[in-house]
């Protein structure tokens, strides 16, 4: 069972930067895809990042493409960083773990771990 928190989560204005991060515990960290997911309010919630088990390969959302940037470290924290925020960039942030056997990528069912979510909240 894994289980992970998301930090760092505020508010910030249009055009600066954020960084969220998300700890992750219980389990074999490196055998872990990680993602990031957001909701909006009123909205689903769709898919923002991707990072491959062994940090090999990431993946974006077009809205993220060009300012978002997913990486791991060696121990056991994924990292979104955050520039140019838009308003759209208002939401709840997940961090979600997939295990080695469903794969990663865009859509949530292959992440069976998620954390409760920190907001974010960009003002223009």
């Amino acid at each position: 069972q894994v289980h992970v928190v998301e930090s760092g989560g505020g508010l910030v204005q249009a055009g600066g930067s954020l960084t969220l991060s998300c700890a992750a515990s219980g389990g074999m960290f490196s055998d872990y895809s990680m993602g990031w997911f957001r909701q909006a309010p009123g909205r689903e919630r769709e898919f923002v990042a991707a990072i491959r088990w062994d940090g090999g390969r990431t993946y974006y959302a077009d809205s993220a493409k060009g300012r978002f940037t997913i990486s791991r470290d060696n121990g056991n924290t994924v990292n979104l960083q955050m520039n140019s925020l838009k308003g759209e960039g208002t939401a709840i942030y997940y961090c979600t773990a997939s295990p080695p056997t469903t794969g990663w990528g865009a859509r949530d069912t292959r992440y069976d771990y998620w954390g409760r979510g920190t907001q974010v909240t960009v003002s223009s």
